[in-house]
């Protein structure tokens, strides 16, 4: 059977982000996609102009239905937008305990527009880190959860990589797509194991909702039944697909889509 995956996340109008991202991810790596929307945004690939946020209430009711009559294989978190909202995801993922959760942090777009009011990242550090198989901060938001400054270096990266692990998430992915190399590195600590995920450099401006698509794909290959180191390397190597073929694509004038499609267009 096809697996359900389910996206709580905002709506990127654009396409490139958010939930509309997702649900691209998961259909491309043969999963159903549902989703719950936590926030609607006014943007582009140039930035955000406006933010609304679902009242939690209403995420809640949204997240009823849907375990109520889908079976979920897998569930990718990522903007949350408010504290609230971190509680009440919270609260729904602890009666479904069994269920693999990869956490993208979402706490700002890529164009540096803020995407959360209030303490939000203090609230995903003091509620959700026992709920959740995975967490991919890039190096802002990692730095942000540790109160360190931004690291450097590969061996900073795990330095960090651990203080989250005592913060009490299981396993953590940071992204470092940012920091400039002929590789793009990610860093991996479980509390065991060390690992860097490496994978060449694609050359493209068209990289808006590279962390949407890394974790969601993660989320849809734990849902097939992967592992997770085996998850998170396919799910690396399908984003470099879609970075590397994001050039037939135009959409916008900002930092465009990545080609979610590429295996099939």
């Amino acid at each position: 059977m096809v697996p359900n995956v389910l996206s709580i996340a905002g709506m990127d109008p654009s396409g490139g982000a958010g939930i509309l991202a997702d649900c691209k991810t998961f259909a491309a790596l043969r999963c159903y996609g549902a989703a719950a929307v936590t926030a609607l945004t006014a943007q582009n690939t140039q930035g955000v102009t406006a933010v609304q946020l679902v009242p939690a209430a209403f995420v809640a009711a949204q997240l009823d239905m849907l375990f109520a009559d889908i079976e979920i294989a897998a569930v990718k978190i990522g903007m949350l937008g408010s504290a609230e909202t971190v509680t009440t995801v919270a609260e729904s993922l602890a009666k479904h305990s069994a269920i693999p959760v990869v956490l993208d942090p979402v706490l700002a777009a890529s164009s540096g527009d803020s995407l959360a009011v209030g303490d939000v990242a203090g609230a995903i550090l003091t509620i959700l880190p026992p709920l959740t198989t995975l967490v991919t901060p890039n190096l802002a938001e990692a730095a942000r959860f540790a109160a360190s400054p931004l690291p450097t270096t590969l061996a900073g990266m795990h330095r960090i990589a651990e203080q989250l692990h005592l913060r009490g998430f299981r396993s953590v992915l940071i992204t470092g797509g940012d920091v400039d190399g002929a590789t793009a590195d990610d860093v991996f600590f479980d509390g065991a194991t060390h690992r860097t995920f490496s994978a060449p450099r694609v050359k493209t401006r068209n990289t808006h909702g590279t962390g949407c698509t890394l974790s969601a794909a993660i989320a849809a290959h734990l849902a097939h039944g992967s592992g997770l180191g085996a998850a998170i390397e396919a799910a690396k190597a399908y984003v470099s697909g879609a970075l590397a073929a994001a050039d037939e694509l135009d959409v916008g004038k900002g930092p465009g889509s990545l080609h979610h499609f590429h295996h099939f267009w």
